[in-house]
Parts: structure tokens; sequence; C-alpha cells
């Protein structure tokens, strides 16, 4: 179960990495096409107009995808702002009850907004809702990335809460950082 849960975490924050990725080659090809129209303009022909149509709307799509789909691997992480004064001044009963009140109410909140947002994606499907741009997008596609995010997180913080619950630390706690581009505490 350990190994399903973590492939999990693990190929939501691969396919928000993708996301961040496709924006990045959507833009370059832009980029490109603008600088050819300009090479063009340069010497005399006409701008042959390569553009990414809705390029904006689309990059902003993979971008609340890409936000999404990593926020359960950035909390097992241990990559979420924590406020911890609060734990540090208290003894370690009090601070894991408190932690297991945070996650309790954070799990909550997770459900609660990843079954609104799945209400959202049937509702897009069903009046068969498109964007606005250039390109008619279906958005119950982004909208199902995102609801699909929340509830990643959402059992990344049931995960969290049942490990807390039997005692042990949950895992933005004991995450050993053994990466080279944050270093280490």
């Amino acid at each position: 179960m350990r190994n399903a849960l973590n492939g999990l975490y693990k190929t939501a924050t691969v396919l928000a990495a993708c996301c961040l990725v496709t924006i990045a080659l959507l833009v370059s090809l832009q980029v490109m096409g603008r600088l050819l129209d300009g090479a063009r303009g340069l010497v005399g022909l006409e701008p042959l107009g390569l553009l990414v149509p809705s390029l904006a709307e689309i990059a902003g799509f993979f971008l609340v995808g890409a936000s999404f789909l990593a926020l359960a691997g950035t909390l097992r992480n241990g990559d979420h702002i924590r406020v911890s004064i609060l734990l540090q001044g208290v003894g370690p009963a009090v601070a894991r009850l408190l932690n297991i009140w945070a996650l309790a109410v954070a799990f909550a909140l997770a459900a609660y907004f990843t079954w609104h947002a799945l209400a959202l994606v049937l509702d897009s499907y069903r009046y068969n809702e498109v964007s606005f741009g250039i390109i008619p997008i279906p958005l119950m596609f982004p909208q199902a990335v995102m609801t699909l995010g929340l509830f990643v997180l959402a059992i990344a913080l049931l995960d969290d809460l049942v490990t807390s619950l039997t005692g042990k630390a949950p895992s933005y706690e004991t995450v050993v950082r053994d990466d080279p581009i944050e270093g280490s505490e």
C-alpha cells in the first residue's frame, strides 16, 4: 500500500513537471515564430504570422494543472509553508495533538474542495462549457486536472493523518533532504 501511495504522489508530481515543460515549449514555439516573422520582415518578405493560438489561455490551464498536481508531492516533501512557532512553544504531546488537528482540518477542506471541483467538472461536461479564446477548449479538461490534484492532496493529507493517529511522525517531518538544489538544513 505504501508503494502505491508513494507512486501516486510521484506520478502527480511528474505530471506537474510535464505541465511546466509544456508551457516552456509552447512559449518557446511562440518566440521562435515571432523571431522568424521578424527576420522575414527584415529581408523584405511578408511575415507568416506564426503563433500559438490561445497561448495565454492554454499556458494558464497548464499552470493550474502544475500547481494542483504538485500539492501532494510538495506536502510529502515538507515544502509547504508551515507556521511552527506555536508547535515549538508547547510540549511534544500538545504539539502532536495540534498536528493531528491541523491535518484533520486540512483533510476536511481538501475533501470538500475536491467534491465541489468534481461537481464543477460535471457541470462543465453537462453544459459543454468551453473557453473564450481563439481555440474553444472544453473547460472540463483543465477542471478535471485541478480536481485530480485536489484528490491526490486529500489522499496525502489522510495518509499523514492516519500516520499521526498511529503515533508516528507525518511525512513532512520525516523527509530526508537529498535534493542537491535545496541543500541541507
